[in-house]
């Protein structure tokens, strides 16, 4: 099943081209704050699925072209993240960037993205004004929690899985701490809507890529991670507890490049979507922070 947040958080099931609305099925109130309507679904979607399904058959259907999709989960608990989980993206850091060489996300874990950071399809990435650094894409995998809990083993990881998306980490090059580089406004686009863990059954084999201005920078598969799916959800609960609708973040693979404001970048992941995203300069966001070399 597809699932998509549009036009002020109402919630939706994607079929075909088409958008069938079932906010009053998941209690989500358009335009209302919190935007928690698609975190209601996911908690309580084994009693809901039988009526959305229906509903998806039976309820009035509206072109996607004629609305405007939203970020899927608005509202999530947190977004975690996974740095440096592709050996060839690993090596691409320590040849390119000048930076430390990186720990591995096997030996240096997860970090935390803000929330605010999240943004949709139809929204675009948004460059602040930093001109002595470069702003990097990153190509990752969406992993969406759909049972909540605490010391998950990797057995039973995967029954914690409500779906996936497609997800673009962008980040500010440079040594200062990794979730203020990372968690501009627009640095996080998540879409197009999200897919039920039933539809992507080869967790194992996802292959994604991402071009900008039509040329392909990253293309790789989830078999090539270093920490693989099951065992982010083991180690990031082990640590916290995982609630319905937080989001995992895989890592990415090598091609990380510099964006620039006019550019287009598509991302797309198999079984799971695509979306197009334009590149914005924007006149704000520099802070005496930033005005350290990087070197």
């Amino acid at each position: 099943m597809k699932l998509a947040s549009f036009d002020g958080g109402r919630i939706g099931v994607v079929v075909g081209d088409d958008i069938v609305e079932v906010s009053d099925l998941v209690n989500a109130v358009p335009n209302a704050w919190p935007p928690v309507g698609m975190l209601h679904l996911i908690d309580r979607f084994p009693a809901l699925r039988n009526k959305l399904e229906d509903r998806s058959q039976t309820g009035p259907r509206v072109p996607l072209s004629g609305v405007r999709l939203e970020t899927p989960v608005a509202w999530p608990n947190k977004v975690i993240a996974f740095p440096a989980n592709y050996h060839a993206h690993v090596e691409e850091m320590k040849r390119g960037t000048g930076l430390i060489s990186p720990f591995k996300a096997d030996g240096q874990g997860f970090f935390l993205k803000a929330n605010s950071s999240l943004s949709g399809p139809a929204e675009p990435i948004v460059l602040p004004a930093i001109p002595n650094r470069q702003i990097h894409h990153e190509c990752e995998l969406a992993i969406i929690i759909g049972k909540g809990g605490r010391e998950i083993s990797r057995a039973d990881a995967l029954d914690h899985v409500f779906g996936y998306a497609c997800l673009i980490d962008v980040v500010v090059r440079g040594k200062e701490e990794r979730v203020m580089r990372k968690s501009y406004d627009t640095f996080c686009p998540v879409g197009p809507y999200l897919v039920t863990a039933d539809e992507v059954p080869d967790y194992d084999a996802i292959d994604l890529q991402l071009s900008v201005n039509g040329d392909i920078r990253q293309k790789a598969s989830t078999r090539d991670l270093i920490v693989d799916i099951p065992e982010m959800i083991r180690m990031a609960s082990a640590v916290m507890t995982l609630y319905p609708g937080d989001i995992i973040a895989t890592g990415t693979p090598a091609g990380v490049g510099p964006l620039q404001g006019g550019d287009t970048v598509t991302i797309e992941i198999a079984g799971v979507g695509s979306m197009t995203l334009p590149v914005v300069q924007s006149e704000g966001g520099n802070h005496p922070v930033w005005d350290k070399p990087v070197n």
